[in-house]
């Protein structure tokens, strides 16, 4: 990747993929590895700087993972974040000690003092709060260091060598809860490292293009379409970059939203890549008929998906590549190093082993899901489809409780629909993260007109969140509310009743099933 970069170095916390995203939120293009790495790889790579993450382990525990003492005489700043601070102390010489002799970690909201002549904090305010978690501290500074921050239980909140740039915050700028933590992590990139901000999505899509046509050259590429924001810009940028020796194949298994499988088709099939939609509906209602069980469904589809693709796929003759739509958090959740080598397969799920592809490529790998959504922008495909809402592979399948039949699935297409459409005419699309409606298995009495009815209840689910970890529900206005159960009730037969999911995650999950 051409311009500046900046590397992340793993350590296993939990927040790592946050960091990588604030860091290319300010502009600056970085990417995730692991503490394995040595001084030799890093300087090979030329970064402006590097970002040590927190991890769940003590420095001094058993295993516990630590850098190349080397990479601290490469000249390149360093920021150490938790852990990070802990492994930069240690390695330098300093003492790092349990938090209490009771072994509890430090955790949540704390009123931190910070010392404005640290750069990290240039231009905030001396006092606000700070998300920590750590259950070690710094006792004793390494040489040439100096404390700049602190709070009443964390006496070196945060450190700095300012002659060799290395810096260290035992708190989580990174996570929404530390007031001005993003400004920090930029004063760290523009301030420290020197950065000027060169990661444009525009710059990715001409470099990627020409990466695809040099790869593929004359060869033939295979894609899973499923109509998800990530298969579809894939398409988009597959199509741009080679045209005609792409062919996507989309299973419509019958378990998508209103009209989506034709407005799929609407928007790729009259391109230069091979469309070809497959009416797969009646084929997996069959293979559901009379199935309650969450999991079961789940596997059911996703084996029945790739037997047709099968299918499918041996219509089309010999393919020499089979793209993925694979994007940078499959590729941090499926652990980095040791596990990185089997990656590659990680999306498939089971690939055809009689398709003669040479290799899989996966265009997408190294970007996050809004920076996925910017290169659709780029592409010129719909708001409609870039700011799809977030959908389950299984489909419909999971927002309906109990057994899936085709009256079910109509019913609750219908019901969605309204909510959808209800929330764009609110103008609250992209305030709220996700939202849909589930219908339920439980039936209750209700009067319509003059006549008693027993019919389903729909629940809607609204949430908002910055990285799907975590979730509260949306608090949508009433009014809104009013106008989609009014319709919902008058609109779509056989619901009388419409509730609204007012439980986080956790304890819940985003979807029901």
């Amino acid at each position: 990747m051409a311009g500046q970069l900046v590397l992340v170095i793993d350590f296993g916390g939990q927040y790592n993929q946050l960091i990588a995203r604030r860091v290319r939120e300010c502009g600056v293009y970085c990417e995730v590895v692991p503490y394995r790495i040595s001084a030799d790889e890093i300087a090979a790579r030329q970064p402006i700087g590097l970002i040590f993450t927190g991890g769940p382990n003590s420095i001094y525990g058993e295993n516990a993972p630590r850098p190349d003492p080397k990479i601290f005489e490469l000249g390149i700043p360093i920021l150490g974040i938790c852990y990070g601070i802990h492994a930069m102390a240690y390695t330098l010489g300093g003492k790092v000690v349990p938090v209490a002799a009771d072994g509890k970690r430090e955790y949540g909201k704390t009123t931190t003092h910070y010392d404005g002549n640290c750069k990290l904090f240039d231009g905030l305010p001396s006092v606000g709060i700070s998300w920590m978690s750590h259950g070690d501290s710094i006792a004793e500074l390494p040489e040439g260091f100096e404390i700049m921050a602190h709070s009443d239980g964390c006496p070196v909140a945060a450190m700095q060598n300012v002659q060799k740039k290395f810096y260290g915050l035992q708190f989580h700028p990174e996570v929404t809860h530390t007031e001005n933590g993003t400004q920090m992590i930029r004063n760290f990139l523009y301030n420290v490292c020197g950065a000027n901000g060169d990661w444009a999505m525009g710059d990715f899509l001409r470099i990627q293009e020409e990466e695809i046509r040099r790869r593929v050259g004359d060869g033939k590429v295979l894609l899973a379409l499923s109509g998800g924001v990530d298969s579809s810009v894939l398409a988009a940028l597959l199509e741009r970059a080679v045209g005609d020796k792409l062919t996507c194949v989309f299973v419509d298994h019958g378990l998508m939203r209103k009209d989506e499988g034709d407005e799929i088709e609407r928007i790729f099939g009259g391109g230069a890549m091979h469309f070809v939609r497959v009416d797969a509906e009646k084929r997996f209602l069959e293979k559901l008929a009379g199935v309650t069980e969450p999991e079961r469904k789940r596997k059911i589809i996703g084996e029945e998906f790739i037997r047709v693709f099968e299918e499918e796929a041996k219509k089309i003759g010999a393919v020499d590549f089979l793209a993925q739509g694979t994007i940078y958090p499959d590729v941090i959740e499926s652990g980095l190093g040791d596990a990185a080598v089997i990656k590659s397969h990680h999306n498939v799920g089971g690939l055809p082993d009689y398709v003669d592809f040479k290799e899989i490529i996966e265009p997408l790998r190294l970007l996050f899901k809004d920076e996925v959504r910017a290169l659709g922008g780029e592409l010129g495909l719909p708001d409609s489809l870039v700011w799809r809402q977030p959908f389950p592979g299984p489909g419909l399948a999971i927002r309906i409780i109990g057994e899936i039949t085709k009256d079910k699935l109509d019913l609750l297409r219908e019901a969605d629909a309204i909510m959808r459409e209800e929330i764009a005419n609110a103008g609250l699309m992209y305030s709220i993260n996700q939202y849909f409606a589930v219908l339920t298995n439980m039936r209750s009495v209700g009067v319509m007109g003059d006549g008693r009815t027993y019919d389903y209840a729909i629940a809607l689910r609204g949430v908002v969140t910055d990285d799907f970890m975590t979730v509260d529900w949306a608090r949508i206005p009433f009014d809104v509310l009013n106008k989609i159960s009014v319709r919902i009730v008058n609109e779509v037969p056989h619901v009388n009743r419409v509730l609204y999911d007012i439980t986080s995650k956790p304890p819940a999950t985003v979807e029901w099933e």
